[in-house]
């Protein structure tokens, strides 16, 4: 048995960009070094932005020129994963001693990968999960994952993965992230609606595992001083949401809404053995005589250069 405190920090994209983004999540030290919290998860696109609601000037078989600048302001507001920004949190992760699971937008290149960075209190950054398939427009802006970057690595409060946003509706990665042993399941998120707190209730049950889920808050567009089609001005962006799930499907904290805070909860690692029990879905109830899955996890770059003997 091994009781830990585990955490989701609510907070937003701040519209300045990602130094002020950075200093709003430093301003959270005090209260993630009072929780004790062995792990705490922060939102999808958190440090780089969600532009919800731009459409960055494309049109069907057209891009516009403003559509070009604006995707290039978005580019000089992503994260390299060696710049200071990830230098900061991982002197964050040390302070404290919580593991940290954020999203970021990752600068590749002239390429942009919607990720979730995984930062060890002794080691930094340790690994990273870009996202494998962006949702609708998001594909406008962001590259997609490939199977080698699907970590489930070990804390203190047990074996953590990750899936971004809609990527926890696809059953067959759930399915390899089960097989791979996940034991705290990480939701960086956007989706603020309420059947988005059925999901991670659902994944929590099916999974048998713990799960955290961290959505960002952001205010209306009125109160940004912009519109947005379709949305109401006084409609907030992102409500929030954020939740802490058990293995059986119990909600133990959240959902926040409305409001930057930390949700947290105590949880005992014990209880996972104790609800697989009657349900391990890549044990006992897998029937691997009849269904059966291959993961690819090989890196797929663009270009794969080779050397050849000519002798």
């Amino acid at each position: 048995m091994n009781k830990v405190t585990i955490a989701a920090l609510q907070i937003g994209a701040h519209p300045d960009g990602k130094a002020a983004t950075l200093d709003a999540i430093l301003a959270h030290e005090t209260a993630i070094e009072a929780s004790q919290a062995a792990v705490v998860v922060m939102p999808e696109a958190l440090l780089g932005g969600y532009p919800k609601g731009s459409d960055f000037g494309t049109r069907l078989g057209y891009r516009m020129p403003e559509g070009r600048d604006a995707f290039a302001a978005y580019h000089a507001n992503a994260v390299d994963l060696d710049g200071p920004e990830v230098q900061a949190l991982t002197g964050l992760s040390r302070r404290s001693g919580a593991t940290l699971v954020l999203g970021v937008i990752e600068r590749a290149g002239a390429t942009l990968y919607c990720t979730a960075l995984f930062i060890d209190p002794e080691q930094g950054l340790v690994a990273k999960h870009r996202k494998l398939m962006p949702t609708g427009t998001e594909r406008l802006i962001w590259g997609q994952g490939d199977g080698s970057t699907m970590p489930v690595l070990p804390s203190r409060a047990g074996k953590l993965g990750a899936a971004i946003c809609w990527e926890n509706h696809m059953p067959l990665f759930r399915t390899a992230m089960y097989a791979k042993g996940v034991e705290l399941w990480c939701a960086p998120t956007v989706d603020d609606r309420a059947i988005w707190g059925s999901t991670m209730r659902h994944i929590a049950h099916e999974g048998r595992c713990f799960v955290v889920s961290a959505c960002q808050v952001q205010p209306s567009p009125a109160a940004l001083g912009r519109t947005v089609d379709g949305w109401a001005d006084d409609r907030p962006l992102i409500r929030g949401g954020s939740m802490i799930v058990g293995p059986l499907g119990d909600v133990l904290a959240g959902p926040l809404e409305h409001e930057t805070g930390l949700v947290t909860a105590e949880i005992n690692t014990g209880e996972l053995i104790r609800a697989r029990y009657d349900f391990d879905p890549i044990g006992h109830y897998s029937r691997p005589d009849i269904f059966r899955l291959s993961v690819d996890e090989s890196p797929r770059p663009g270009v794969a250069f080779e050397a050849f003997n000519r002798a």
